[in-house]
């Protein structure tokens, strides 16, 4: 009898933890979501580089892509949490992006990757995954609200507008490289300095 009760008593706590757990993750949704969506996102076009199935110049058409979906939710979390029909258009947008990654890496064009442009676009769109992994972090873990997260995607969208200037010729020089290098390091610090006045 003992045993049943708080085998009773434990299974109401799971179900009110799971329940809360459920509300919480609700609220949230949206923006883990989206972020979460960036990172998976580039993380594809940076597998596309790598293995030779995106070109430069599609890998900067890509970023322009993903430059907008950024711009999207600078936008609409800068006034507080995404409504519905935000959230619907910025779905909308990325799921564009992610048919065009598809079409991209599978329409027969390629590129050697070991060729220093795609080398150079490659660690680029590697960085631009860590930085949207370190947002998504900041989200899940509490320590970005959503002013301080539509700050950093404009920041992110900067970045992103700078790799589709370098690559839409289809080269990315050193001197491009070393430009958004630098854009990506002032941006990391931004991370950093958000997601600390945030903890």
């Amino acid at each position: 009898m003992h045993y049943r009760s708080n085998f009773r008593r434990a299974a109401l706590v799971g179900v009110i933890a799971a329940v809360i757990g459920t509300a919480a993750s609700a609220q949230e949704a949206p923006v883990n979501q989206d972020v979460q969506r960036n990172v998976n996102q580039q993380q594809r076009i940076e597998n596309g580089v790598k293995d030779g199935q995106l070109t430069t110049r599609e890998t900067a058409h890509l970023e322009q892509g993903q430059a907008h979906i950024d711009r999207m939710e600078q936008r609409d979390l800068r006034n507080g949490p995404l409504t519905s029909q935000e959230q619907a258009q910025i779905q909308h947008a990325e799921n564009v992006e992610s048919r065009d990654i598809y079409r991209d890496a599978h329409n027969g064009a390629v590129q050697n990757p070991d060729s220093p442009s795609s080398r150079r676009m490659a660690a680029d769109v590697q960085r631009d995954v860590n930085q949207e992994k370190r947002i998504d972090q900041g989200v899940r873990s509490g320590s970005l609200n959503d002013g301080q997260v539509a700050r950093l995607q404009g920041r992110e969208a900067h970045v992103d507008h700078l790799e589709h200037n370098a690559g839409a010729n289809g080269h990315v020089n050193r001197a491009e490289q070393r430009r958004i290098q630098h854009t990506e390091n002032r941006d990391s610090r931004a991370i950093h300095r958000q997601k600390k006045a945030g903890a």
